[in-house]
């Protein structure tokens, strides 16, 4: 089955260039409406769909991003793939700003999010031991590559509840556990594709040091904005690049990540979730 490849746009990322039969499509979920209409359309012969996080001219919070309705709207209009572009600072001399980092772990650090797809009346556990998928994020390094990024394989994802950036004591904290970068929005965004069973992965973008580096002081906002937009043309050329690069299955259980998670006898499942639950877990329900 060929791929449908969708991407969640975060900050400075709002449409897809060149997409043929280009269509906005509003929906809804049972867990309410996402962040925006869908943007669908093809690439190179390659269904894709598109859905800005934050919605078009950023109208939502790291925290009032609707997490479970956007991951359920894309596993509704048929996508696979899930790539996930977001703005990140680094905790790593080397991941400097204007660098790309493919994430492979996550830390989180939220508060306030509702992080499951499911809950009582139907229990369900997956893994997170590998939060991505490794394949379609080997396929995100190539097309960063192409699109002529310097790019890191491989890094851990500290996720804070924001608004705000870190304090110093924070940001030093985060990069003496070992996490690599810093960002707000990819938890629980991970953790529901995974329930979803989609190939996800994360390309985070390097805006700046957060406040760690003893050159870069307190992160500036409009230092960041400055870098955020220099990254937009070369995640725009990276989406773009995609369809050339990413493939079928993984192999690994992405698809299939749901087969012994639900734990709640059939006789005993509400009947409402099931019903709810249809678009995300039907496969195994």
């Amino acid at each position: 089955m060929s791929p449908v490849i969708g991407i969640v746009g975060g900050s400075g990322l709002y449409g897809v260039d060149g997409l043929e039969g280009a269509e906005w499509r509003a929906v809804d979920t049972p867990w309410g409406a996402p962040s925006d209409a869908l943007l669908h359309g093809t690439l190179d012969g390659t269904r894709m769909v598109f859905l800005p996080r934050h919605g078009r001219g950023h109208v939502h919070t790291p925290t009032t991003v609707p997490y479970r309705a956007n991951v359920a709207a894309i596993k509704a209009a048929g996508v696979t793939h899930l790539v996930s572009i977001s703005a990140v600072g680094s905790f790593r001399e080397e991941m400097a700003p204007g660098h790309m980092v493919i994430v492979d772990q996550f830390v989180d650090r939220t508060v306030a999010r509702a992080a499951s797809f499911f809950d009582a009346g139907l229990v369900a556990h997956v893994s997170m031991a590998a939060p991505v998928c490794a394949t379609l994020a080997q396929a995100c390094a190539r097309a960063a590559r192409a699109a002529g990024a310097t790019v890191h394989e491989g890094g851990t994802y500290l996720a804070m509840e924001g608004p705000q950036f870190s304090s110093m004591a924070e940001s030093r904290l985060y990069r003496g556990w070992g996490c690599d970068v810093i960002g707000m929005t990819n938890l629980p965004e991970a953790r529901l594709a995974r329930e979803a069973e989609l190939h996800y992965a994360t390309v985070a973008m390097v805006t700046d040091y957060d406040s760690w580096h003893a050159d870069h002081g307190a992160v500036a906002v409009s230092d960041v904005i400055a870098t955020l937009r220099a990254n937009v043309a070369t995640a725009a050329a990276l989406v773009a690049a995609l369809p050339q690069e990413v493939g079928g299955g993984c192999g690994t259980g992405c698809a299939t990540a749901l087969d012994h998670a639900v734990m709640t006898a059939p006789e005993k499942r509400d009947p409402a979730m099931v019903e709810r639950l249809s678009v995300i877990a039907g496969r195994v329900l």
